[in-house]
């Protein structure tokens, strides 16, 4: 179901709670938010359509992966990006790492280990930003 977007910034400040097989629907209405706002949209996080759980979507390469409970193993190579966001107007600039080691779950709740770098690593620490209540 395609969800409004969140956009109380006291709501969006609080940092996400770790999900649980219980939450998997919650990713379905993520795809389906997301794709109702693709053209301007390359990631989103729960906290996003009113859900405070360690869940978030990308874009990678055209297809969208959902991650439960993620979280950077190691990052590298420091950069300045300015960056947007559905949640909030205007854009701000924000410190990335060029590539990130992720531990996370997949839809089947199962654990995965996977490095990601350029743009894609840049969309996921945005959204990782947001479940620890970071407002970008």
């Amino acid at each position: 179901m395609i969800k409004a977007i969140m956009k109380d910034p006291i709501f969006l400040a609080q940092k996400s709670v770790p999900a649980t097989e219980a939450d998997l629907p919650v990713a379905l209405d993520l795809r389906d938010t997301l794709g109702s706002y693709r053209e301007g949209c390359v990631g989103m996080a729960a906290n996003m359509i009113g859900v405070n759980k360690r869940i978030i979507i990308f874009d990678d390469k055209g297809g969208a992966t959902v991650m439960f409970n993620p979280e950077i193993l190691k990052g590298s190579g420091t950069y300045e990006a300015e960056e947007g966001c559905l949640s909030l107007s205007g854009t701000r600039k924000a410190k990335r790492w060029r590539s990130i080691k992720l531990r996370y779950q997949n839809e089947r709740m199962e654990t995965r280990i996977k490095t990601y770098t350029g743009f894609t690593a840049q969309i996921i620490q945005h959204e990782l930003d947001h479940l620890e209540g970071i407002l970008i």
